[in-house]
């Protein structure tokens, strides 16, 4: 807007370049494909928007006022930043439409997230992936703020999150389990185990966490209703690999995807803290936007919905 709010029109800027270059109002509107009228109105438009002339009409051929000569390379700059922001702007939505956004939570990001997408890769040309790791409270954001086309993330049937309240369609992509591990002692036995006749130190997670949310619905169903009670919980955290680095100094049990353990479990450096009980299986789930996407996030959930990924 100018003076008094006036719109302004960008051929008029183009008009202005033409006639500042040829200095003539007939040869200026011809080479824009104008009738000579309709050129000048541009002109005087343009010249009105501004709040003063920008040409002397007294001279021949046709000058640059002061305020024309001020005006014409600002307007050169400002007309070649916008002709490179269209070009960013449309490069950006053909990079958005031929790429792939996941949000991932820590655990899944780290283990489980490359192997299923190196199996994906080999049926389906995917070009560019952006992906995001962090908490499932934090990627179920990301999804219902339309920021991301896909969340990886663990669930259970009695332990809906906000994703399956709105919705939102799923895969089940694998299956994973929840087992209490602690460091061992000398003796390879638990240092922490359940079971034991004690009240257990603990490796929580918190309200953020999408497993932590399952732990919290299941444990009594599974466990009985007093075994929240009878736990000492000494530490709380996001992160299921932070809670893994706590257990591995011994700090006391956590209750850790298999997915992640598997190693520690098989070297001894974690052990089974519940003697092959108190376990509790989870899914890992994909979620999509409802909404249609781009072409090649569609066939990636077809792929996913015919169970062609080799997951």
């Amino acid at each position: 807007m100018g003076p008094g709010n006036r719109p302004l029109d960008l051929e008029w800027l183009e008009d202005f370049l033409a006639l500042a270059e040829s200095g003539n109002f007939s040869r200026a509107a011809q080479a824009r494909s104008i009738a000579q009228p309709a050129f000048s109105r541009h002109i005087r438009s343009l010249e009105e928007w501004v709040g003063v002339d920008l040409f002397d009409r007294s001279a021949h051929p046709t000058a640059l006022t002061a305020a024309g000569k001020r005006f014409q390379p600002l307007l050169r700059e400002v007309l070649a930043d916008l002709e490179a922001a269209r070009i960013k702007a449309r490069a950006a939505h053909d990079l958005d439409a031929a790429s792939l956004s996941f949000a991932a939570t820590h655990v899944l990001s780290l283990t489980f997230f490359p192997r299923w997408l190196a199996g994906v890769e080999s049926r389906l040309s995917m070009g560019p992936i952006q992906t995001i790791s962090d908490s499932s409270y934090a990627c179920e954001d990301l999804m219902l703020q339309r920021r991301v086309q896909f969340v990886l993330c663990h669930g259970h049937a009695g332990a809906p999150g906000r994703l399956d309240d709105t919705g939102y369609p799923v895969q089940r992509l694998s299956e994973d389990v929840l087992l209490p591990v602690s460091a061992p002692g000398a003796n390879g036995a638990p240092l922490h185990a359940l079971g034991a006749g004690q009240s257990p130190s603990v490796l929580a997670y918190s309200d953020a966490s999408g497993l932590g949310r399952i732990m919290r619905a299941m444990q009594d169903s599974e466990f009985g209703k007093d075994f929240a009670a009878s736990l000492s919980i000494v530490f709380t955290a996001h992160h299921a690999a932070l809670l893994r680095t706590m257990a591995l100094e011994g700090r006391g049990l956590a209750w850790l995807p298999m997915s992640l353990v598997a190693d520690d479990l098989r070297s001894g450096t974690l052990a089974d803290a519940g003697a092959g009980g108190w376990r509790v299986p989870v899914d890992i789930r994909l979620y999509r936007q409802q909404a249609h996407m781009a072409p090649v996030a569609e066939a990636l959930w077809t792929l996913v919905s015919e169970g062609a990924s080799g997951a």
